[in-house]
């Protein structure tokens, strides 16, 4: 059984691995890896070419496990993404040809370029690991991540993800252009070749079951389970909020704390560990109401106003 100390000492290694190869994004790779820990999945959504598809592969490769990517376009059919069942004459008999998502890594590479029908063809996978194609469930390989990109909903081309599929997702974050000397870095590394083509996977790790079993077994007491749950009822009282963060979004800021609490090599969460995911955990799960978008208000001075709202137990 992994301990706290081993999550903490994988996680540093897996961060240094990638961050060999893309420059300023140290917040993303902790949140993905609190993604990967938590046993959840990921939405990075920001302007294209910022890194997120460079980000997403890094990650993959350098965790070792079976990639897939779904390139996602308006005429893409949910049967290209789970796969299809054929008729194969030589054996007078159907079969089931599976899908680019039957793979551990799964990049949804502008998710919102798709229909809402295609779109929704991962909602299943995403929630039970699973796939029903024609009446037949099939499961998929464990672990199952699915880092999904996409591109801001305001860009022409685009489709709103459904309510229910980013309820789905862990967290949401973006990357943001980097500051001058990091995009100077990244000219620097890429004079020669794509460093990104060399990486390789990083050996000597854990195995995933055993980190991910030893974040669900950091200890939440019940102080800090009050102040996580109340965050998340605060948000339904809001006043510029039409439809608060879910039953879901708890749980999951739930584990994403624990994840965080992990990483710092701890075996118990602090409030501080609840702060620190509550932005990336709730902001999407946030539905505003209209004259609050147009008086300039977001999913994240909702947030501010809670945090600041909802006192901190002393005693965690």
């Amino acid at each position: 059984m992994s301990t706290p100390a081993d999550i903490q000492q994988a996680a540093e290694r897996i961060h240094a691995h990638v961050a060999a190869v893309l420059v300023d994004v140290d917040d993303a790779i902790r949140l993905l890896l609190v993604a990967l820990l938590a046993d959840g999945h990921a939405l990075l959504e920001d302007v294209p070419g910022t890194g997120k598809t460079s980000l997403a592969k890094a990650f993959a490769r350098t965790l070792g496990l079976a990639f897939g990517r779904i390139q996602f376009t308006p005429d893409l059919l949910p049967s290209d993404v789970t796969g299809l069942s054929w008729y194969n004459q030589a054996a007078s008999r159907f079969e089931f040809r599976p899908g680019p998502i039957f793979c551990q890594v799964l990049l949804a590479d502008e998710i919102n370029r798709a229909t809402p029908r295609t779109q929704s063809a991962l909602l299943e996978a995403m929630a039970e690991r699973q796939a029903t194609v024609d009446g037949q469930t099939y499961d998929l390989p464990a672990p199952f991540l699915a880092l999904a990109t996409q591109n801001p909903v305001e860009l022409e081309g685009t489709f709103p993800l459904p309510e229910a599929q980013v309820d789905r997702f862990l967290l949401r974050f973006g990357l943001g252009y980097p500051d001058e000397a990091a995009e100077a870095r990244m000219l620097r590394r890429h004079a020669a070749a794509d460093p990104l083509a060399a990486l390789g996977a990083l050996e000597g790790l854990p195995p995933l079951a055993e980190l991910q079993a030893a974040v669900r077994a950091v200890r939440v007491n019940d102080a800090v389970l009050e102040y996580l749950v109340a965050l998340c009822r605060a948000t339904r009282r809001h006043p510029a909020v039409e439809l608060g963060v879910s039953p879901r979004g708890t749980l999951f800021l739930h584990r994403a704390a624990q994840a965080w609490a992990a990483m710092a090599g701890r075996d118990y969460v602090l409030p501080d560990d609840v702060k620190a995911v509550a932005r990336p955990v709730l902001a999407h799960r946030l539905t505003l109401e209209p004259g609050s978008e147009l008086r300039g208000g977001t999913a994240g001075t909702v947030l501010d106003d809670v945090l600041a709202a909802v006192p901190v137990p002393v005693e965690a």
